[in-house]
């Protein structure tokens, strides 16, 4: 179903391969793509080496707007430029914590009120539903600080990134990166009945995820297939893209997206897109729909993916070669030779749009979801999707079923509602199934996982009683369901401010909405100590887990008392300790730990300075980082730990090791094994010198403990901070982004922003 080629391609406007021309060059091939149109009209650098973007518009969920505002206003923040719309999807209920997720939303809209901007309040919209129902347009580029920040179907190029970027645009600033490579998606076929959206998407996940085939290139989607498939079937796939690591994705448009854009009132925002003749892309993936099967992506990972009918086929084998590998316990799930499951949900900007939940309606026409077994429940992604439910009479429909219809926020995704039973399995037309992002709880004896499905193999199962069945399985009518927008939701219960702020509003600012922290420039030498050394990929959601522990994002001391807590509970406490030293060291010029004094006193002998010239952090270590969510507080609660360095043989994103500059963490990497454990310390000497000179390696020194810290043997291994911009090194130089607008602003201390 799924080929890839590494070799570049020439294509037609029609997305044919052809040969190369001898007249032809890559170059020349480059601009005649979708996204250098794009990226050229949004490029304020002169120069298509090297990129500066200013974007058509901004979004960020209630799970992370308080930071970024926070950190806006600490920097100088007049006023709104660009539409900047503020969606209350992810912390909606407020369940945890007591009254501060609400807290959160009051302050999004005085800042609405304030600075000019959109504010969505909850349970209206899915971030980004609502901005495919009313933003997206041909040509546009829109920046979130949510990774799934997709709206390539629509024409426009979205990319999620942390926090830190959207301040930039936010305060005038550009979005910076060296042109990325763009890979052609050429679609062929239809697909089958019963095969849906998530189907697809899970088969390229699979396919290039974890040989990086697709890390952070552009993804532009060709070729005849694309009309085969409806603008929901579109956004289906395209939204679980980020699944592949891709920085960003761009379809090409036709009458279907004409004619989705006039139904939503903004014929006026379509043109036609498509590549010119001869253009050139760095490499191919052929999907030839026709042959898609049904998926599933066992946990913890989308890219784990495989067909239904292949794993059933092989269940027993499967899964005693899972736990031996995972440790969690599926063999269990396996009822008579069959795999068995809990609970499924269908929810948000991927499973939670309107023609998936007509086609689970389809399936499970005359069966009735019973109260003693595994249950259903639908997260709509939008109102006007809800609304039209009701009014074609499918709310109706499924409530007779069993089937409950819930509010539109994205809580089943990561873990803030819908929690499973331990030791169950739920299924999931959600986005990811990381571990624990369902929102059990290890460190207290819980274990749960999610399987991603397509909502019509999840219906197909509900109906088996809770059996694996793929939806290719059953005989199913399916009805041509249609979804007609009602565009008076919007109008009347979106407050959009853009472009009448009020700089005299003063905002309210709730009990946990606590001020950054300060945090220290770079000194001559910088010491390490490593706070924790892992195998394998640290994710973002261990990094800072979902659920729980996310009430608390608006709080920056309180959120990272629960970094790593899922798989290293000793980590905060480790952290805190090297902070303390550092504390001391700043503020007396020594540290309790005479052991360590000793040392600082032989790095100021060997390296030049004195004591007061080291300043203290700590390090995290592992084979990879922050694959997953672009929530900066993966990154910023580990700067708030005392956090100043992670080594890495690579960072899953792009957009992580941009929230590890934004908060001043240099993102070093080596090709080298890492033979690091936890209470080694790492010296850079000259540090400030080394990030001056970012890209080329360094020399890092690693001091590894013997006799209780009294000795230590050294090692050095090479790492580099890669490519950086010129602002990126004075971020890292000042010690966050917030110094760095600081000092440029010749501004001294917190605003009224901060609280």
């Amino acid at each position: 179903m799924v080929k890839l080629r590494e070799q570049g391609v020439f294509l037609t406007d029609r997305g044919e391969v052809i040969q190369e021309n001898p007249a032809w060059s890559k170059e020349e091939g480059r601009k005649r793509t979708m996204a250098w149109r794009i990226l050229n009209a949004h490029n304020q650098s002169g120069t298509k080496e090297q990129l500066k973007l200013k974007f058509d518009a901004l979004v960020s969920p209630d799970n992370n707007y308080v930071n970024i505002l926070q950190t806006a206003g600490a920097s100088g923040l007049e006023r709104f430029p660009i539409p900047y719309v503020l969606s209350n999807c992810h912390h909606t209920l407020c369940a945890v914590g007591g009254t501060i997720n609400e807290d959160d939303h009051v302050f999004g809209l005085d800042n609405v009120k304030k600075y000019g901007g959109i504010f969505v309040p909850p349970y209206k919209a899915v971030l980004h539903q609502y901005m495919r129902e009313m933003m997206a347009g041909c040509g546009r580029m829109i920046l979130g600080s949510d990774s799934h920040t997709r709206y390539g179907a629509l024409g426009t190029l979205g990319i999620g990134e942390g926090g830190g970027e959207v301040v930039k645009q936010l305060l005038g600033r550009t979005y910076d990166l060296a042109y990325p490579q763009v890979i052609a998606v050429r679609l062929t076929g239809e697909p089958r009945p019963g095969v849906g959206p998530q189907d697809v998407a899970l088969a390229l996940i699979g396919a290039t995820f974890n040989n990086n085939f697709n890390k952070n290139k552009i993804l532009e989607f060709v070729g005849p297939g694309i009309g085969s498939l409806t603008m929901e079937y579109r956004m289906g796939i395209d939204v679980m893209t980020t699944e592949s690591a891709a920085l960003s994705s761009i379809w090409c448009t036709d009458e279907k997206t004409r004619e989705y854009l006039r139904d939503h009132g903004r014929e006026e925002d379509y043109q036609e897109l498509r590549p010119k003749e001869g253009a050139y892309y760095d490499g191919l993936i052929e999907i030839d729909l026709g042959k898609a099967e049904c998926m599933m992506a066992l946990p913890f990972h989308p890219s784990s993916a495989l067909p239904i009918r292949e794993f059933k086929e092989n269940v027993e084998e499967i899964l005693h070669k899972y736990q031996r590998e995972k440790g969690f316990s599926m063999e269990s799930h396996i009822k008579e030779g069959r795999f068995h499951v809990d609970q499924a949900l269908v929810s948000g900007c991927s499973g939670g749009l309107f023609e998936n939940i007509g086609a689970v309606a389809d399936i499970l026409k005359g069966y009735h979801v019973p109260g003693s077994g595994i249950s259903l429940g639908i997260n709509p992604a939008s109102l006007p999707i809800m609304e039209d439910l009701m009014s074609q009479g499918l709310g109706a429909e499924l409530a007779v079923l069993g089937v409950t219809l819930r509010p539109c926020i994205c809580g089943p995704c990561f873990g803030v509602t819908d929690v499973p039973a331990n030791n169950q399995i739920s299924i999931r037309h959600v986005t990811r199934n990381y571990p624990n992002r369902e929102g059990s709880k290890p460190s207290q004896g819980q274990q749960a996982a999610v399987c991603l499905m397509d909502a019509r193999s999840i219906a197909a199962t509900v109906k088996n009683g809770g059996y694996l069945t793929a939806a290719t399985e059953l005989d199913v009518e399916y009805r041509n369901w249609s979804h007609h927008f009602h565009q008076e939701i919007y109008k009347t219960q979106v407050f959009d401010n853009q472009g009448k702020e009020d700089r005299t509003k003063t905002l309210t600012v709730g009990p946990n909405i606590a001020r950054w922290p300060d945090m220290y420039p770079l000194k001559k030498h910088l010491l390490l100590k490593v706070a924790g050394a892992y195998e394998g990929s640290v994710t973002t959601d261990e990094l800072i887990p979902s659920g729980e522990a996310s009430s608390f994002r608006s709080n920056p001391e309180k959120i990272s008392d629960y970094m790593m807590i899922t798989r290293d509970e000793e980590y905060v406490g480790r952290a805190k300790a090297i902070r303390a030293l550092e504390t001391e060291l700043r503020e007396t010029g020594r540290t309790s730990d005479e052991a360590l004094n000793r040392l600082l006193e032989e790095i100021a002998r060997r390296c030049g300075g004195s004591v007061r010239d080291i300043r203290i952090g700590s390090v995290m270590v592992s084979e990879q980082i922050g694959d997953g969510s672009s929530r900066e507080q993966a990154a910023s609660s580990q700067k708030v730990l005392g956090g100043f360095a992670n080594i890495a043989n690579e960072y899953a994103t792009k957009r992580y090791r941009s929230n590890l500059i934004n908060w001043g963490i240099l993102p070093l990497r080596s090709q080298e094994e890492l033979r690091l454990e936890t209470g080694d310390y790492v010296l850079i000497s000259d540090v400030r010198e080394a990030v001056e000179g970012a890209g080329e390696n360094l020399k890092v020194k690693i001091l590894h403990r013997r006799e209780e810290g009294k000795t230590y043997t050294e090692d050095v291994i090479k790492c580099t901070l890669d490519k950086l911009t010129e602002d990126e090194k004075k971020i890292l130089l000042e010690g966050c982004l917030i110094n760095y607008y600081r000092t440029e602003n010749k501004k001294i201390g917190n605003c009224e922003a901060q609280g």
